[in-house]
């Protein structure tokens, strides 16, 4: 429906409202310092609206995340699981869309193929918000700039490390390349590349894009070291793919090869001996748990700009 402003991707934002909504996101933590987590923000700016959130695939911070951004923006949140509700018996996204239109003010959900939210938004006469999909998942994107920024470092020219799997969140961060003018040096074994439209969308935003199968050219001089889970949720192949990532594991030797400031990303849940080692998860570098509480502060950034608020 036209006017109505969905959040699928980082681009369908741009540049400009996700600097936007960093800038947000900077000032309204500030605001609450001391609060309550459950306290509302002093202005409460989604006071009376209402977000449905569906979930056809496990969470922990997706979800706490989102219910505390809407209690926090003033708002309320309602849980809708995959398997529980009608669309666990065959009941179609465009007819699940049209009704949560008329009982809620917008739709945020977490499923895997990313065609579903395409339909969910073809069909929704309010906002819709990924949550995460196999393709990409630009609300972890949100927290992690947020972070890097609280972490002291500007975002144009940062040079940004990925090693491990080709996955949806780096296609959100190759995505946040082009629109935020950093670098990203993506180091994966053979088979494992991202997909090739979003390396081109980073650089034709004018990003500089290293693909390499060398972990330690990926990790050679970067601000910012950033892995993930080798295997995703439903993931066939486990011990093929083990192998072949195992030499993309984060260690100190590796996280050496960064700059003597780096810091450490990881969107979590976390497997300490796969693709991280302990002693660099629970290091100074590391700052995945203020990563992991960005989620919120991101988010209700992102839920006012769908709203129009930003």
């Amino acid at each position: 429906m036209t006017g109505v402003r969905h959040f699928l991707d980082l681009s369908d934002a741009g540049g400009d409202a996700l600097a936007a909504m960093l800038n947000d996101a900077i000032d309204r933590k500030a605001a609450r310092a001391g609060f309550p987590k459950g306290k509302a923000d002093s202005d409460a700016p989604l006071a009376g609206h209402m977000l449905a959130m569906i979930f056809e695939k496990n969470s922990t911070r997706t979800r706490v995340s989102f219910d505390i951004a809407m209690r926090q923006l003033g708002g309320t949140a309602l849980i809708l699981e995959g398997g529980t509700s009608q669309l666990g018996r065959g009941e179609s996204l465009a007819d699940t869309a049209r009704v949560l239109s008329r009982m809620c003010d917008a739709i945020m959900i977490r499923t895997d193929d990313h065609a579903k939210i395409e339909e969910l938004a073809r069909h929704a006469t309010v906002p819709v918000i990924n949550g995460l999909t196999d393709r990409s998942h630009p609300c972890q994107i949100v927290a992690d700039l947020l972070t890097v920024i609280e972490h002291g470092k500007p975002l144009p020219g940062l040079e940004v490390a990925w090693l491990g799997d080709g996955n949806n969140v780096l296609h959100s961060i190759l995505e946040a390349a082009g629109l935020m003018k950093f670098n990203v040096r993506v180091g994966t074994p053979k088979g494992y590349e991202p997909e090739a439209e979003f390396v081109e969308l980073a650089r034709a935003g004018g990003s500089t894009v290293l693909l390499t199968n060398d972990a330690a050219e990926a990790a050679a001089g970067a601000d910012v070291i950033v892995t993930d889970t080798w295997v995703s949720m439903g993931q066939a192949h486990a011990e093929e793919k083990l192998a072949a990532m195992a030499p993309f594991q984060v260690d100190e030797a590796l996280m050496a090869k960064a700059k003597p400031d780096a810091i450490f990303l990881h969107c979590l849940p976390a497997h300490i001996g796969e693709e991280v080692t302990e002693a660099v998860f629970e290091s100074p570098q590391s700052v995945v748990f203020d990563e992991a509480e960005n989620r919120i502060h991101g988010q209700k950034s992102v839920l006012r700009w769908v709203f129009g608020q930003l």
